[in-house]
């Protein structure tokens, strides 16, 4: 009479039993390098159901075992597409750097919501870990530029893979004052908006204008006009205009020849947290140059805004909407908005007009004194 056979499988389930109710550390470490062994053998192969056994497995043998296993288990799930989820997160959540690394830089098994808890709870060595990856997104390297130290700053702007939101690259440009290799790298990302470029090059020291100049020898010429531009209002280059820009003016006029260019649109793209657009319709409606906006709108305090929309004749809900844009980009101190609005109800368009007039002086007379 034949006996029946044993699986492999079977056979390591019943000692995965045996092990965890009777089992020394040593021996739930070997069980966890064979259970280890046999899913990455047939990783690709599993279904979704059987990924899921081998969490709970995973899990259990995890909390009795010691951190030099745990770096292991890291090392070998870090690399695999279809690396069990829960086992992952638990890996990357561990205090102990050397367990959680290879998973934060490495495993695609991860989450934004994952890295996001992680970059917001853990040490500066799990930021870092997390720096490195093929990908960042906007939501993760917000909060690597929010809580990172000056190493995990440096590693996240040179990761070609890490997309920054605008409120990341606001507070990366603050940031940059006084450190010229950060302010160097960030100069020469393409994907920096115009405003917070000219804001950076005003700042920068000369050894980061002649690296920008040294990386870009073709518009050698625009760093020092965009320095210029920057601090003098003289912006009449239109190449070192953005994409991004040039796309928001484009947009901006088209809805201007069509009549539908008005202050409702002007807090719609405001609220949407879309400074171009915000900015270039806001020129458009007072009828001044979009650098003339960009200036008031980020090198003056909100009494510039203030101006541009009373000689649009704005009402105060859009006024509000645009000076909150401008402080969520700026991450410096929020406006004291109740006393905007009683300067707003007492400035008068002429007096409005009149400074815009000195303004659009001053910026006809820049080009000159430059020479």
């Amino acid at each position: 009479m034949s006996s029946k056979s044993v699986s492999p499988s079977e056979s390591l389930l019943d000692e995965l039993q045996s092990t965890l109710a009777h089992g020394t550390v040593a021996r739930r470490v070997e069980t966890l390098r064979r259970v280890t062994d046999l899913f990455i053998n047939g990783a690709i192969d599993y279904s979704s159901d059987q990924i899921a056994l081998f969490d709970d497995v995973f899990q259990c043998l995890m909390r009795h075992i010691e951190t030099s296993a745990k770096v292991l288990l890291a090392n070998r799930l870090a690399p695999l597409d279809t690396a069990p989820q829960r086992t992952v997160r638990a890996l990357a959540l561990d205090d102990h750097i050397e367990v959680a690394a290879p998973i934060l830089s490495r495993s695609e098994r991860l989450d934004d919501a994952a890295l996001i808890e992680t970059a917001r709870n853990k040490s500066q060595a799990h930021l870092l870990a997390i720096s490195t990856r093929r990908v960042l997104s906007g939501a993760v390297t917000d909060v690597l530029v929010q809580r990172g130290n000056d190493e995990v700053i440096q590693s996240t702007v040179n990761n070609p893979g890490a997309e920054f939101s605008e409120r990341g690259l606001t507070r990366l440009v603050n940031r940059a004052e006084g450190n010229d290799e950060l302010a160097s790298r960030l100069g020469t990302r393409p994907t920096i908006p115009r405003h917070l470029y000219l804001k950076l090059i005003a700042k920068a020291s000369a050894t980061v204008r002649a690296r920008l100049e040294a990386a870009h020898p073709k518009q050698a010429s625009e760093v020092p006009l965009a320095v210029h531009e920057a601090t003098r209002l003289a912006r009449s280059a239109h190449s070192a205009v953005s994409p991004d820009a040039a796309a928001a003016e484009a947009l901006v006029k088209s809805l201007q020849e069509d009549g539908r260019l008005d202050e409702h649109q002007v807090a719609a793209f405001a609220e949407a947290g879309r400074f171009d657009e915000t900015n270039a319709a806001l020129a458009a409606l007072a009828n001044v140059q979009v650098s003339t906006a960009e200036h008031l709108m980020v090198e003056t305090p909100a009494e510039g805004i203030m101006i541009l929309a009373k000689v649009a004749g704005m009402s105060w809900s859009t006024v509000k909407a645009i000076i909150n844009l401008r402080d969520r980009l700026s991450g410096k101190k929020l406006t004291d908005l109740a006393v905007c609005k009683g300067t707003y109800d007492r400035l008068r368009p002429s007096t409005a007009q009149q400074v815009l007039r000195f303004h659009r002086m001053q910026q006809s007379a820049t080009p000159a004194s430059a020479a």
